[in-house]
Formats: structure tokens, sequence, C-alpha cells
């Protein structure tokens, strides 16, 4: 397992994300299918305040009740329009795996979408 939370898991080639689907379903990519990860400081209109889903139509982000005590969010582009927003609970070792993947991760710096 190269890494695991409670709704985030990246096994075996593909990023899981729980919680992503009414009510329970989760997302599941392909890491090959991954154009980019952006990591971004999140603020309190910056999907720091979004426990699920989206204002803004581009975005979407998974069910996480913690996400309001959490500061570091990615945004994983995978080539579709509209682009899951997570919160992983350990954003250091989430990343780790990603780039061990070979996925590159940028950072936004504090350039939170309004999700």
């Amino acid at each position: 397992m190269a890494y695991e939370d409670r709704r985030i898991t990246i096994e075996d080639g593909t990023l899981s994300i729980g919680a992503y689907y009414f009510p329970w379903g989760t997302k599941r990519i392909p890491l090959a299918a991954v154009r980019s990860v952006t990591r971004i400081a999140m603020r309190g209109f910056g999907g720091k305040g979004r426990v699920w889903g989206t204002a803004n139509p581009g975005y979407w982000a998974n069910l996480d009740p913690r996400r309001p005590t959490k500061d570091i969010a990615f945004v994983v582009d995978a080539g579709r329009r509209v682009k899951p927003f997570v919160t992983p609970d350990d954003p250091d070792a989430f990343a780790a795996a990603l780039q061990a993947a070979g996925v590159t991760v940028t950072d936004g710096g504090d350039a939170a979408p309004f999700v």
C-alpha cells in the first residue's frame, strides 16, 4: 500500500477517493491518467468550509467532515472537466506516494479554488 487514510487510497496504480459520489461511492482514477496534481493551502472560502460537493462546477470535493480542520488540499487533474479536490490526512505522505508512482505534484501556494 503506497498511501491510505479513511477516504483516500493509492495502491496498484490507482487513486481511490472514497465518499466521492452520493451517497458513498468511490471514484477510482488510474494514476497513468493523472495529468497533474496541485498542492494548495486552503482558506475559508477556498475549500476549508466545504465538507462535500462544490460551489464551482470545475471541482468536486469528496465527503470529509474533518476538512475545516485541515490546511492542505490537492487538486487532481485527470483530463476531465471536473477535477477532484481532496484533503488527505497526511498531505506529505500522500504527495510522496504520488511522486513515487511517477505523478508530478506541483505547489500551487494559496491559490485554492472557490470550492
